[in-house]
């Protein structure tokens, strides 16, 4: 079983590679970049938060694919929905709307994604995290957390920027600080 460090250098890597994925899907939809995620820094904490969960609830199961493909839908349905919206709640925005397709619950979730998350995360605990969590076991532990370390003040420097820009200043007029998501082009 892993360890708080590695679920943290886990949280870090996939959130980052969530948002990776998330700017490569934009321009290609697009023609051009596009912050994807809600906060100024190249992170998607649900998919860092996505990743964690299913590696804590389904290793247990990973050997049978039907269960990791259904309990990986059914926990990352689940969080995607309060994510959409927690955040539509916090700033007044939704973040992303499925309202447009199929078998969708409120715009946060719908089946088509459901089932893409699933097949994801059957890649990434079967083929995917393997290596990352090699990568995370082969740096020194004093060199790990010290770059832990830098890793998490720059995600809570840029949550609490995110915080008081959308939370704070979003009712002042003066400057806009950020685009806000509703004039993303949308991807989904």
């Amino acid at each position: 079983m892993y360890e708080l460090y590695n679920y943290m250098w886990f949280f870090i890597i996939y959130a980052f590679l969530g948002w990776c994925g998330e700017v490569a899907f934009a321009a290609i939809k697009t023609g051009s970049f596009v912050n994807r995620g809600f906060l100024n820094g190249p992170v998607c904490p649900i998919y860092g938060a996505g990743v964690c969960i299913v590696i804590l609830c389904l290793t247990p199961f990973s050997a049978n694919l039907a269960v990791l493909f259904i309990g990986s839908v059914i926990l990352t349905s689940v969080l995607e929905f309060l994510t959409g919206f927690v955040l539509e709640k916090l700033y007044n925005e939704k973040w992303w709307d499925y309202s447009e397709r199929p078998f969708n619950i409120k715009g946060y979730i719908c089946l088509e994604f459901s089932l893409l998350w699933g097949v994801a995360c059957v890649v990434v605990v079967k083929v995917i995290h393997p290596l990352i969590s090699r990568l995370v076991d082969f740096v020194p532990l004093t060199l790990g957390i010290i770059l832990l370390c830098i890793a998490v003040s720059a995600y809570l420097a840029d949550s609490a920027v995110t915080f008081v820009t959308y939370g704070i200043l979003s009712s002042c007029s003066v400057i806009p600080l950020r685009t806000s998501p509703s004039s993303f082009p949308a991807v989904a």
